[in-house]
């Protein structure tokens, strides 16, 4: 039997699953370091998506061999987020709010995780979609970000279901590995990063297109369009 066939919820990642926003995070990221001297390429923000962004920052200069005095962490967590302002057009991937809303109906709950803070998910996603999660768990909520299995027993707890429940949609291997040491099946698609760094995911899909049928969504169901404020 296919996990998709008793789930009782769906836990969404945010960042490049709900919104196509991972470009603007490596822009951003990438300006604010490189102030410091630190280089990053894309696939290190790709890859580390999911964990808290004190932790990249300390692993970021770690690597480079940099210092990385405490007075200046919030400096540059300001500093990014004003980047990331500057630079975010935001775009909710196709079909995503029918395809939540078509689960709900089902009687499913759904929940996002996302390591970003409250602040940023709530200026990246239109009312109307946040209002449809059940519970959100953001990184500023939480002692351990993923790959730590945490973020994903917490938001189970608070939806009191099983662990063995409950299916993940990520795009990275941080949130991968979170959701399956959760105990969680976990889908994954392509979207930031190709099908090999996705590998430990239980199933992947190249489109979101993909991930809607494999949960047996209609066409007719995702032409209902409804258009998000």
């Amino acid at each position: 039997m296919y996990a998709k066939n008793c789930f009782e919820a769906v836990f969404f990642d945010m960042d490049g699953v709900v919104v196509d926003s991972m470009p603007y995070h490596f822009i951003s990221w990438f300006e604010v370091l490189r102030q410091y001297g630190v280089r990053i390429n894309p696939f290190v923000i790709f890859e580390m998506e999911g964990t808290k962004w004190d932790e990249f920052v300390k692993l970021m200069f770690k690597q480079s061999g940099k210092l990385l005095l405490p007075e200046i962490m919030e400096t540059i967590h300001k500093k990014r987020e004003e980047l990331f302002k500057k630079h975010f057009q935001r775009y909710i991937f196709e079909n995503i709010f029918e395809f939540i809303k078509s689960l709900k109906n089902k009687g499913n709950l759904v929940g996002l995780v996302t390591g970003s803070n409250l602040r940023e998910v709530e200026n990246l996603l239109p009312k109307e979609l946040y209002k449809l999660f059940d519970t959100v768990i953001t990184g500023d909520m939480i002692k351990k970000a993923k790959p730590d299995p945490y973020p994903y027993l917490i938001a189970a707890k608070n939806l009191k279901i099983l662990p063995k429940n409950c299916i993940v949609i990520e795009n990275a291997p941080y949130g991968i590995k979170a959701a399956k040491a959760a105990g969680m099946f976990c889908c994954a698609v392509v979207t930031s990063l190709n099908r090999a760094s996705l590998k430990e995911a239980d199933k992947i899909f190249d489109t979101h297109e993909d991930l809607y049928k494999y949960f047996n969504v209609s066409r007719e169901t995702l032409n209902d369009k409804h258009e998000v404020k």
